[in-house]
């Protein structure tokens, strides 16, 4: 039998046993490492009251655990690096790694917690409630899961958009878009939307060129923040070979998004999908339906 405290919650459309018996409650005192962008901001959003000392790279937001020393990236982390803080617990998403870090960290006494959830939208509420039982902040988690929810079923009850294709560019390199097929984030935050994913016969994050655009004919392109600078602004966008020749080069439609806050599916991602919703709606010339206040 194993010494140490390693716990995976594990999530999906139904909470999957997260009131637990046994479960460590948050102390002040101790001193918490929280890796993966998502947990933090949920972290951040039930104002728990845990002493956060360190964090990984992809936590960027709030701004105050971003100014955080980091202790690596989430998929590559170091025992070395962790300890190096001298941490008591780690909170963790569930695709943090490699897991014989994990492992390593409990063997020495820190309590490692994992928070993991399919990547839907449904989930969203599951990790604030799973974080409200860590950090014993269940009241505060259950509003705040009830008011996400409220607001993603708002988004679900907009009429339906006319047809429309989009194509979401994710990074860039070279000439080529990197395009979001399907079972990706990103194709999950246009169907929410109401738009078809142009490029959703393929699976995952491709570069396409100008052949593939010619052909799916994409009528508004979405973009992060930090692909539009990646490949030099708004102009270099529309001069991306076979731009032109789609309805959305043509017309220059397009609307720049915050990856990090729609796509981890935390807090942020249900107002972050309803801004997306009127700023098609906008381009698309239809009287705004997504109201991001009740």
């Amino acid at each position: 039998m194993t010494s140490y405290y390693i716990k995976t919650r594990l999530l999906g459309i139904a909470v999957l046993g997260w009131l637990l018996a046994g479960t460590p409650l948050a102390h002040a005192d101790e001193r918490w490492v929280v890796l993966g962008g998502d947990i933090a901001e949920t972290v951040a959003a039930l104002e728990a009251d845990i002493n956060v000392i360190a964090r990984d790279d992809t936590v960027v937001y709030p701004t105050a655990m971003a100014a955080l020393p980091s202790v690596g990236y989430l998929r590559q982390l170091s025992a070395e690096s962790i300890l190096s803080v001298k941490p008591d617990q780690v909170l963790a998403a569930g695709h943090a790694g490699p897991k014989e870090v994990l492992e390593q960290l409990g063997a020495v006494g820190v309590s490692v917690e994992l928070i993991s959830a399919l990547p839907t939208l449904n989930a969203i509420a599951d990790k604030v409630r799973a974080v409200g039982q860590v950090t014993d902040r269940r009241d505060a988690a259950e509003a705040l899961a009830n008011a996400l929810n409220a607001k993603l079923d708002r988004l679900a009850s907009l009429p339906a958009l006319p047809p429309t294709r989009a194509m979401f560019i994710m990074q860039h390199s070279g000439l080529t878009p990197r395009a979001a097929g399907s079972d990706t984030a990103a194709h999950t935050a246009l169907e929410a939307v109401g738009l078809a994913n142009a490029f959703a016969e393929m699976q995952g994050y491709h570069s396409v060129g100008a052949e593939a655009l010619a052909r799916q004919a994409p009528e508004i392109v979405v973009v992060s923040e930090r692909g539009l600078a990646a490949m030099g602004g708004e102009a270099a966008l529309w001069q991306l070979p076979g731009m032109a020749l789609t309805p959305a080069g043509r017309a220059r439609q397009f609307i720049v998004i915050n990856d990090q806050a729609l796509l981890g599916f935390g807090p942020r991602a249900p107002d972050q999908l309803l801004t997306l919703r009127q700023d098609v709606e906008a381009l698309l010339g239809i009287t705004a339906t997504a109201l991001i206040s009740p």
